[in-house]
């Protein structure tokens, strides 16, 4: 096997292109089950991203990655739920994630720290990783992906190769595979955008509603407020795309404006300090075509990406990568099972990407009462009706939506077809 400059072999089992949540828990997970797996990342670690608030969904990649244990020592705030101002009369209510299933709490992060860990659990499960490294084309043959084109920062003059069975775009919104084999879907109803900062000396919610994230609702959009450290909060305003213009040079007064329009917010900002600048984010929401092809696939953002009222990005891409990272493990077992096995992970992962669009995109709906919305999530999540409603509404938004299929792939019965009985010729 050949040895690159940086000690680093030219050729693996899986490649991942992007080290963020989704490709460190995929690459991660396939290096703990023996298999030899190499990460490009373009940026060095840590490196700042927004989606601060996480969900309960993301503790079983956790717990997989052996990762539970360092949350709480790396002082991440535990997050026992959410507090809304939603809904027709705009009366404040809670939610916690003790009624949605087995895991009674998340975490608000600083991501930089987050995902940087996440990376660094990859390296230790055996994995090889390089940052600065930004890939450029892939490399096919007979039409078919077997790795990839990079350069490393500092030496861009150098094209190196790497080359594997199968190759991971998990590249986040810059879909760096995506964007050549496939095409992004668009979700009309709900292109946004979203202007955010960072503020000291805030106060928190009362009681037991300490540690929830806040999400309230004015006319024209919606502010969240994440509890990140003591005083401090990640405060963001999201709304409809037309509304906000094409100037992203005003949304920071867009956000002043609309600030005063909050009531439980404006609250806890009273004595607030800026402790940042102000950062934007456009239409978002989409959903690719096609989630794989010949040697490659896509996980996290570069497959799908939902509007981030309910803080799922994160726990819908490490958990997609958990499952990945055991199809791929099987497929490199019995690699003719490739093409039934990608397509059914596809399939799953696109059904439960839409039941959290279509609940979300429906929940945007603020003229009705929250009665109305347990009783959607438990159309989608629990349609026999074996829980209360709120209890289905709590599961869904903690990205624990019952035995979901994603969860349940089953591919012993792939490639039986082909196999013949011991002693048959």
């Amino acid at each position: 096997m050949s040895i690159s400059l940086f000690g680093v072999p030219t050729e693996f089992d899986v490649i991942v292109i992007g080290g963020g949540p989704a490709g460190a828990t995929t690459a991660g997970l396939l290096a703990k089950a023996g298999r030899r797996v190499l990460v490009l990342d373009r940026e060095r670690f840590p490196r700042y991203h927004i989606g601060e608030s996480l969900i309960p969904a993301v503790m079983r990649p956790m717990e997989e990655l052996g990762l539970t244990e360092r949350l709480d020592a790396r002082g991440f705030e535990r997050k026992y739920g959410g507090t809304l101002v939603w809904g027709n009369n705009q009366i404040p209510w809670n939610f916690s994630f003790i009624k949605g299933g087995p895991y009674a709490y998340a975490y608000h992060t600083r991501r930089a720290d987050f995902d940087a860990l996440i990376l660094d659990r990859a390296r230790e499960l055996g994995a090889y990783v390089l940052e600065d490294a930004t890939v450029k084309e892939p490399i096919s043959e007979d039409g078919r992906v077997v790795g990839v084109t990079f350069t490393v920062r500092g030496a861009e003059q150098q094209v190196r190769q790497a080359r594997a069975h199968l190759v991971v775009d998990a590249s986040g919104q810059a879909r760096v595979l995506s964007r050549r084999f496939t095409e992004a879907t668009w979700h009309e109803e709900l292109r946004n955008v979203a202007v955010w900062s960072y503020f000291d000396n805030c106060e928190r919610l009362p009681g037991d509603e300490w540690t929830n994230i806040l999400i309230e609702g004015i006319d024209d959009g919606w502010f969240w407020a994440i509890p990140i450290d003591k005083d401090r909060q990640s405060v963001g305003y999201v709304t409809r795309s037309e509304l906000a213009g094409d100037n992203n040079g005003s949304l920071p007064e867009l956000f002043h404006e609309k600030w005063q329009q909050t009531t439980k917010l404006r609250q806890l900002m009273r004595n607030a300090r800026q402790s940042g600048g102000f950062r934007s984010a456009r239409d978002w929401s989409y959903t690719n075509r096609d989630f794989y092809g010949k040697g490659w696939v896509l996980v996290g953002d570069t497959a799908a990406f939902v509007d981030p009222l309910f803080s799922t990005g994160v726990a819908l891409a490490t958990l997609a990568g958990s499952v990945l990272s055991k199809i791929i493990d099987e497929i490199l077992r019995r690699p003719e099972i490739e093409t039934e096995a990608l397509a059914r992970y596809g399939a799953a992962y696109r059904a439960f990407f839409d039941e959290i669009r279509i609940f979300v995109e429906r929940f945007y709906d603020r003229s009705r009462y929250k009665e109305f919305y347990f009783s959607l999530a438990q159309e989608l999540v629990d349609p026999e009706h074996r829980d209360e409603p709120s209890a289905a509404f709590v599961r869904l938004i903690s990205g624990l939506s019952g035995n979901h299929p994603l969860f349940t792939i089953r591919l012993d019965d792939l490639g039986v077809k082909n196999k013949l009985p011991a002693g048959a010729s």
